[in-house]
């Protein structure tokens, strides 16, 4: 199993859950955050410029079994790519195990419904 997370623009984040639908993803958690980099973002309030120190992003969190990791990469890297500074980043964890609650079920079972592939 493995954890996938990722941070992106958040005017990316329609097109990354639409495409991680497309790749068979059907539920993942995610959080909007705020980081620093070598990005920034300026905003303009009633005609005046300000220039942030943080900058606003989605944080995705999955996890999923190891066939799907590939699927899974590809469809963030298509959809949430924009060619510029500041687009994100992928990290890819190992899960050493994990329980359904309700079930007990374990390990690659306790990640998806019973018949689901």
């Amino acid at each position: 199993m493995k954890k996938v997370e990722a941070i992106i623009r958040k005017t990316k984040f329609d097109e990354v859950k639409a495409a991680l639908n497309q790749a068979g993803i059907e539920f993942f958690s995610f959080w909007e955050v705020r980081g620093v980099g070598k990005a920034t973002e300026a905003r303009i309030y009633r005609g005046i410029k300000y220039d942030t120190s943080t900058i606003e992003r989605i944080l995705i969190s999955i996890y999923i079994r190891d066939k799907f990791l590939e699927p899974t990469v590809k469809a963030i890297l298509s959809s949430a790519q924009t060619g510029a500074i500041g687009d994100g980043k992928i990290f890819v964890s190992d899960i050493q195990d994990a329980f359904r609650i309700r079930t007990a079920e374990q390990g690659d079972k306790s990640l998806y419904l019973e018949g689901g592939e």
